[in-house]
């Protein structure tokens, strides 16, 4: 792991170098744009020197190789920087968007698994039945369209668009939520994430109940269900006992991406919903070309898909006591 996590900070230090428009420049033409405003000279109002000091300021003035040791020694005492738009720590901003996204994630994570798993199995057992030919339209219809265009919709229907007026149209919390009960606050937070929700399940969603739906379909063909109905078990009873597990393995794939929940966002679904969260902190970070909050992301969301993957191996073992790690 520590080798692949060095691999990619280098490679992403190395790239950010060669985008234009960073920290440096972008000072320079607020300078040069507040000359011209005064009436000064936008090609003399800042001098070679001047530029100089900019760079040292921001810690540009050294080459990258050097810059890329200092940052990688900050990171190891947990300095993550300063954020150039923000003008705070790193952590600081991170943490400010952090909860908003780790409750979407962590929630959509936990209702998918929740929802799926016997929706999948239900499914299987009702094979080609009315009941699995109906949700499969309704699961292919929320797999093919994006979050945001599901956003979008559910707006229009359900959020005092052209139809019912049920949730709120953006923000995650009302106007008057600070006069509100503890009870009141809940309740008022829980009606504006269901449609934002909704969207960030939807892809996901679909594609956990039809690999619950597959994996259990090959296991329910396989000889030990026939030999357990034969000694007298139920159909039913079978599925439960001995095809659910092992038609969990495929699913135990999916489970280290818990870590990975932590540092994403979804940027459009996020601007449907006027949610400020961490899709919209790396886009505008990009944008902006705020390098130590985009390195700081990187790194920390490079972490966590390299730990969500060593759950997932971990999990293999638990859900199937055949795999063995030497």
């Amino acid at each position: 792991m520590i080798p692949t996590i060095l691999g990619i900070t280098i490679v992403c230090f190395a790239l950010i170098q060669f985008v234009p428009g960073g920290p440096v420049e972008q000072m320079v033409s607020r300078i040069r744009a507040a000359s011209s405003e005064r009436g000064m000279d936008a090609s003399h109002s800042i001098t070679e020197e001047e530029i100089e000091n900019i760079k040292a300021y921001y810690g540009f003035d050294k080459p990258p190789l050097t810059r890329y040791v200092r940052w990688l020694g900050n990171v190891l005492k947990l300095d993550l920087g300063t954020s150039y738009s923000y003008e705070e720590p790193v952590w600081d901003v991170i943490v400010s968007k952090f909860p908003i996204s780790l409750f979407f994630g962590f929630t959509s994570f936990f209702l998918s698994y929740l929802i799926c798993i016997p929706m999948g199995m239900l499914k299987a057992v009702k094979n080609r039945s009315s009941f699995d030919t109906a949700t499969s339209v309704i699961i292919f219809t929320g797999y093919v369209m994006p979050g945001y265009a599901l956003g979008i919709l559910l707006i229009t229907f359900l959020g005092g668009g052209s139809f019912l007026d049920w949730f709120p149209l953006s923000g995650i919390i009302s106007d008057n939520f600070e006069n509100l009960s503890v009870s009141g606050k809940i309740l008022d937070f829980l009606h504006h994430m269901v449609l934002p929700l909704a969207c960030y399940m939807a892809s996901e969603f679909a594609f956990l109940t039809i690999l619950m739906k597959n994996s259990l379909l090959d296991e329910i063909k396989k000889d030990y269900m026939r030999t357990a109905i034969v000694k007298g078990s139920t159909f039913n009873l079978a599925v439960w006992k001995h095809a659910l597990r092992n038609s969990l393995i495929p699913l135990a794939t999916r489970i280290g991406e818990i870590f990975t929940l932590m540092f994403t966002g979804a940027l459009l679904i996020e601007k449907v919903f006027d949610i400020d969260g961490m899709g919209l902190l790396v886009y505008n970070s990009i944008i902006s070309r705020d390098y130590n909050v985009v390195m700081g992301i990187i790194l920390l969301s490079s972490i966590m898909v390299l730990l969500g993957r060593l759950f997932s191996d971990i999990m293999y073992v638990v859900v199937d006591p055949r795999i063995k790690f030497q």
